[in-house]
């Protein structure tokens, strides 16, 4: 794949900032000033949508944990906010003693080696009635942080989620990409820019994402302990 001059010096510029912390400064300022939004091109159309979806819960009520947490969503203005974060905490076995009215694992469960222990996890430290929010990549290149071992399209990720004990029903999905985001990620991770449309081809998702709710009457199947065959 032929690249343009700009892409290769915007590569370049990427690659020297991730190891210069005064250069990533400096280009963010820049950024700031001349409008190019810095954020990666897949996570756009999901954090839009999905900061929808937790604005219509009520945030200022709301209870929240987040897996392995990034900067996003720290921010907004939730009862109370917590982190469960690799590796002082391993989600596919660990639970934490509180429950949370909102469960959030952003572009996490792409990386777990037992995702089904870990969504187990999750519903158990969920409220009756609370939610999980769950973003997760499809067409895009393995990245092993440290490991990287699944991808689900919506259909796969809501039918994973109501094994998990979700009921179908209660299971909205997202999901965006297109042909031309997805040859932009071949090599590197692209940028929003100064992109201001994003166009959504069915087929090409890059992006896949799911809320979940759990039930407010529990069956016995949703109290089980997770059995650990590791040994």
């Amino acid at each position: 794949m032929k690249l343009s001059a700009l892409e290769r010096l915007r590569r370049e510029i990427a690659a020297r900032s991730a190891v210069d912390p005064r250069l990533a400064a400096l280009v963010t300022r820049i950024a700031a000033i001349i409008g190019y939004d810095l954020r990666h091109e897949i996570r756009a159309v999901y954090q839009a949508e999905c900061r929808r979806w937790i604005e219509a819960l009520g945030p200022p009520t709301l209870d929240v944990l987040e897996i392995s947490a990034g900067a996003a969503w720290r921010s907004l203005p939730f009862r109370s906010y917590a982190t469960m974060d690799f590796p002082r905490y391993d989600i596919c076995k660990d639970r934490l003693s509180g429950r949370f009215d909102l469960i959030i694992a952003d572009q996490v469960f792409e990386h777990l080696l037992w995702p089904y222990r870990a969504a187990r996890n999750v519903f158990a430290m969920l409220k009756p009635g609370g939610h999980f929010l769950v973003m997760t990549p499809f067409l895009v290149r393995i990245h092993e942080v440290p490991v990287d071992c699944t991808r689900w399209t919506e259909t796969g990720l809501s039918h994973f989620l109501a094994e998990c004990g979700f009921p179908l029903a209660h299971i909205r999905t997202g999901a965006w990409g297109n042909r031309a985001s997805v040859r932009a990620n071949f090599v590197t991770w692209a940028r929003v820019g100064w992109r201001r449309r994003f166009p959504n081809e069915t087929a090409w998702p890059l992006s896949v994402w799911a809320l979940a709710q759990k039930p407010t009457a529990l069956s016995s199947f949703d109290t089980e302990p997770i059995q650990d065959d590791r040994s």
